[in-house]
Formats: structure tokens, C-alpha cells, sequence
């Protein structure tokens, strides 16, 4: 029997049941700690099995391809902030200052590492360009963020033990994996490509696990009581109305430039994320205590957006005729 048009695919109606569930039984208390855990392994297998997947030569033309990275960098870091700020006094308009103000927090924030990496695999992307993208956005945003919110939001500086601390995580839970599989690579790399559906499974199985873990975190701090119901419906337009536009910017750059297939599906997913790990911490940093919750708000329901948005677009890229 002939699937329906209108009906979305498995793996998107996995994460919408996977929302719901996470807003009618969020994970609490030691469930919550142990879905974080999961969520850590899981995150660590993906990368090890990218890196062990990766010929030596993926890798040395990942790191290779400086003008796929700096086009990266500038959307994440140039044109996301340039839009938060054209678009600020339309969304004054309509949200409250705190929320106007998360979302232009949102958009100097860096790029997610994880599903950026997961829906390139998925659509059959330069993993290898994507690793060493995303992987330097959240290094440099760790340093770049904090300066952009002090010039556009509020003054202030991160404290260098905070700033360390994000580095020294990113490098233990991404790149040493990678770098693990990397050295595993000529012994088990023959077997971990004939295995190529276990590892699509694992980079499915990492992002329902960060949604399910991320949604029921924000649910549990109040998601839907802090705004009135109109004006959250607002701000997720707002949200949706961004990343329009950002996924539009960057798969018409990249294929004005010249790019392939496969480098135009890792710019477009690693140029149009924003990091919810990352901008968790560095809210509670930048921010006093009362203003946190309202300033990640918008962060939270794009978070959720992109990763439903971004797994459609890497089923059918995934599904594309070579």
C-alpha cells in the first residue's frame, strides 16, 4: 500500500510522539540524570562510529575545505546575529522585552554540534567537513558569544573557569570519540560501513534522545505556563519566520557558490543551528538569576523547531538520486 503524501515520515513521527511524551511525562529526579547519561553515550558511540567510518583522506579533506568553514562561521556568527538585530524591533512589536531579548540572545549563540552533525549523516553530507564545522563553531562561540551579547545585550564578561570548563566538555564528549574512532578506523572501518543502517540508527536514536531529554527539561521549568498562550504562539512563529529565512540564505548561497550536493547539505545544517546545550550555560553566566528562564524561552521552542524542520530535510536529501 502506497504511503500517503500528506502523512510525514517515520522518523518525524517519531519525534513528534517523542514531544508529547516528554510534555505529558518529562523525566525527573534520577530519570532525568540517567536519560542525560544515556543521551552522553550515545552522543559519544555517534561520534566514535563517524570517526571510525571516516577514511583518513574524509578527514584531511574536512579539515581542508577552509571556504565551506568560513561560510559556516559566518552565518552562525555574522548573518544570525545581523537578522536578530534587523528583526528586534518587530519583535518588540509583539512579545514582551524579555522574550524580544532571548531572541536575539538566540541568535549569537553557536552552532549545535550533535544533530548537525546526525542530519548530515542522514542526508548523506560531508560528515567529515560537518565535524570540523561544528565542532569549531561551539569552540568559538564559547570565546565570540559572550562578546557579541555583551556589544548587542547587556555589558558584561564570562568568567574564565566557566569558559575552560566549555571547552575542556566539548573536546572530551565530541572529539575525543571522533579521535578514538579515527585510531580504530583501519580495523574496524570495513565493518562499521557494511553496518551503515546500525549507524544511522545511532544517529536517530541521539536525536530523539536530546529532544526527549531538552523538551522535558523546559517543560519541568514551566514551559507552558511563563507566557500567556497568544504570545507563545507568537514567538514560535517568530522562531519558524528565522529559520526560514536562514535555511533559505544558506542552501541559495551555498548553491550560488558553487558547492556540491553534499557540502550544500552540511552548510545548510550546520549553518542554520543554534545550540540549546551550549546557550544553557552561558544564560546562567550572562544573565541574573529571574531573567535566565525567559531569555532561553525562545531558544527552547527553536531548538525544538529545527530539529522537527532539519529531519525532514534530511530524510529527503537522505533519499536524493545521486
Amino acid at each position: 500500500m502506497q504511503r500517503p503524501r500528506f502523512l510525514p515520515d517515520n522518523f518525524t513521527l517519531i519525534l513528534i510522539a517523542v514531544v508529547t511524551l516528554a510534555s505529558l511525562l518529562p523525566a525527573r529526579g534520577a530519570v532525568a540524570q540517567g536519560f542525560e547519561w544515556l543521551t552522553t553515550a550515545a552522543i559519544a558511540l555517534l561520534f566514535f562510529m563517524h570517526g571510525a567510518k571516516l577514511s583518513r583522506a574524509n578527514v584531511v579533506a574536512g579539515l581542508s575545505h577552509w571556504r565551506l568553514h568560513l561560510l559556516v562561521l559566518a552565518f552562525t556568527f555574522a548573518l544570525f546575529p545581523l537578522l536578530g538585530v534587523l528583526l528586534k524591533p518587530v519583535f518588540g512589536w509583539f512579545l514582551n522585552p524579555e522574550l524580544a531579548l532571548g531572541m536575539l540572545f538566540l541568535c549569537v549563540l553557536p552552532a549545535t554540534v550533535q544533530s548537525a552533525i546526525a542530519f548530515t549523516g542522514m542526508g548523506r553530507g560531508n560528515v567529515a567537513a560537518a565535524v570540523c564545522s561544528a565542532s569549531a563553531s561551539s569552540l568559538i562561540g564559547v570565546f565570540l558569544t559572550p562578546l557579541l551579547v555583551s556589544w548587542l545585550i547587556v555589558p558584561g564578561e564570562v568568567a574564565g573557569t566557566s569558559t575552560w570548563d566549555a571547552v575542556l566538555h566539548i573536546m572530551q564528549q565530541l572529539m575525543l570519540p571522533f579521535a578514538l574512532g579515527q585510531l580504530m578506523q583501519p580495523v574496524i572501518g570495513n565493518f562499521v560501513k557494511k553496518h551503515a543502517a546500525t549507524l544511522r540508527m545511532v544517529d536517530q536514536s541521539s536525536i530523539l534522545l536530546v529532544v526527549y531529554t531538552a523538551f522535558s527539561a523546559a517543560v519541568i521549568e514551566g514551559l507552558w505556563t511563563r507566557v500567556p498562550l497568544p504570545m507563545l504562539l507568537v514567538l514560535t512563529v517568530a522562531c519558524c519566520v528565522l529559520l526560514a529565512l536562514v535555511l533559505w540564505i544558506t542552501t541559495m548561497t551555498s548553491r550560488k557558490l558553487g558547492f556540491s550536493k553534499e557540502d550544500e547539505v552540511t552548510i545548510v545544517f550546520c549553518g542554520s543551528k543554534k545550540s540549546l546545550a551550549s546557550g544553557v550555560p552561558m544564560a546562567k553566566v550572562l544573565f541574573a538569576a529571574p531573567q535566565v528562564g525567559m531569555m532561553l524561552l525562545p531558544l527552547m521552542i527553536f531548538h525544538k523547531i529545527q530539529l522537527m524542520v532539519c529531519a525532514v530535510l534530511a530524510q529527503r536529501y537522505g533519499e536524493r538520486v545521486d
